[in-house]
């Protein structure tokens, strides 16, 4: 029988990486991985709201259906802004430094824009609700002028006026209203819809792929970190360190989950970082039972023996030898935690223990919004609802595929 020789030269991780290659759920898993990574790398550059936290509020638009679409004025705050660098933006977001303004329509009368405010709209005669009128400066429109300190200058269509930092600007009312036309004025769509406080829910959803991943990671970072050394510790040596770690192990084991964490979030509060921390430091447990097993079996092979009579450190063998061969299984054991990680975070957030607001997580999401799941607003809910489900779906997926791809039986 022939084999073919680019199957036949190939090393145990190339060969498990073929496997992983023929998995189309693995697959799927992990393209979506990939795609909600670069997502959370992206932030607030592909975000609709790039305000911090995508918390730029508009009451007047709460609770919209996806795909609702309204007229808006970008109004100029009266207020300076620092200037920022591309890393900044795309890291932190930034301030909008406009009001938005939604309205039904518009008007220029002389130096100023007559707006009608939108109102909302009435189902039962299925028109727009008239709006309270209200007028605006042009010059305070497009520039940051603070109010009742500023004179204005007119000369015809000229004007001349001074901003909140001093600077005397001059241009004409054509050139302004050119402006609110082309910039200031515009069609805003949420396509994912409004929440109780008019923030859009796609801005948000997006910014919640960051911390549901950043909390995977560092989860995952530190369960891998405690459980390999302890794990490592218990199977080689044996005896009483064993003894004494597995003890340590079971009573870990003992405390539910979610109790450990209240416990551990209660004692430290509620910051971000301290949420990472306790998810991570109630996963190392499984990690650390199943590197014990398969350091237990693997430092009575040859190799190792060959290893210790050559004199080699105890860490050496452990971290040189050992270690990269039982890769495989702590891979798998990996990516259930990072779907554990997420699932904890999000119930954590639901119950109001996690993240807190306004920090877009999509456990906070849920809690802020479950009450209009049975009152006409369900995809105030269904929508970080699934958020999640796919995230953990993929990472399951993903761990399958590495644990059938790294199963020496599946070889042909």
């Amino acid at each position: 029988m022939s084999t073919n020789p680019t199957q036949r030269y190939q090393s145990p991780n190339q060969r498990a990486w073929s496997r992983f290659l023929k998995n189309k759920p693995a697959l799927f898993g992990l393209g979506w991985i990939v795609l909600c990574v670069v997502i959370a790398l992206l932030g607030y550059l592909i975000s609709p709201d790039s305000t911090p936290n995508a918390n730029d509020q508009m009451p007047d638009v709460a609770l919209k259906n996806p795909g609702f679409s309204i007229q808006v004025l970008k109004v100029k705050k009266n207020q300076t802004y620092e200037s920022q660098n591309f890393l900044t933006t795309m890291i932190f977001g930034k301030s909008n430094s406009y009001r938005m303004v939604p309205i039904n329509n518009f008007e220029f009368v002389g130096d100023s824009i007559m707006v009608e405010e939108y109102a909302g709209w009435d189902s039962e005669f299925n028109e727009i609700i008239e709006g309270t009128p209200r007028n605006f400066h042009l010059a305070d429109v497009v520039f940051p002028i603070e109010p009742n300190k500023v004179s204005f200058q007119f000369q015809g269509e000229n004007i001349e006026f001074k901003t909140i930092d001093g600077a005397s600007q001059k241009t004409t009312l054509v050139e302004l209203e050119k402006t609110i036309r082309k910039d200031l004025m515009i069609k805003k769509t949420y396509w994912l819809g409004t929440d109780l406080y008019g923030r859009d829910m796609l801005s948000r959803l997006l910014l919640g792929v960051r911390i549901s991943l950043l909390v995977g990671l560092i989860a995952v970072g530190i369960s891998l970190t405690i459980g390999l050394f302890l794990g490592s510790l218990a199977g080689y040596f044996g005896g009483r360190i064993d003894d004494f770690i597995m003890l340590l192990i079971n009573t870990v084991w003992s405390i539910p989950t979610l109790l450990l964490v209240f416990a551990i979030v209660l004692a430290m509060g509620r910051g971000i970082g301290i949420i990472f921390l306790a998810v991570g430091l109630t996963m190392w447990v499984d990690v650390a039972r199943i590197v014990r097993g398969q350091v237990m079996s693997l430092k009575e092979i040859q190799f190792v023996e060959a290893a210790q009579s050559m004199g080699f450190k105890t860490w050496r063998i452990i971290t040189r030898h050992i270690l990269p061969n039982i890769l495989g299984p702590v891979m798998v054991i990996a990516a259930a935690n990072f779907a554990m990680a997420i699932l904890i975070e999000a119930g954590l957030s639901y119950l109001g223990f996690g993240i807190k607001p306004p920090t877009p997580s999509w456990g906070t999401m849920l809690n802020e919004n479950y009450g209009y799941a049975l009152s006409g607003k369900p995809f105030l809910a269904l929508i970080p609802a699934l958020a999640i489900m796919l995230m953990v779906l993929a990472f399951n997926l993903v761990g399958n595929g590495f644990r059938d791809a790294l199963d020496v039986k599946s070889r042909t």
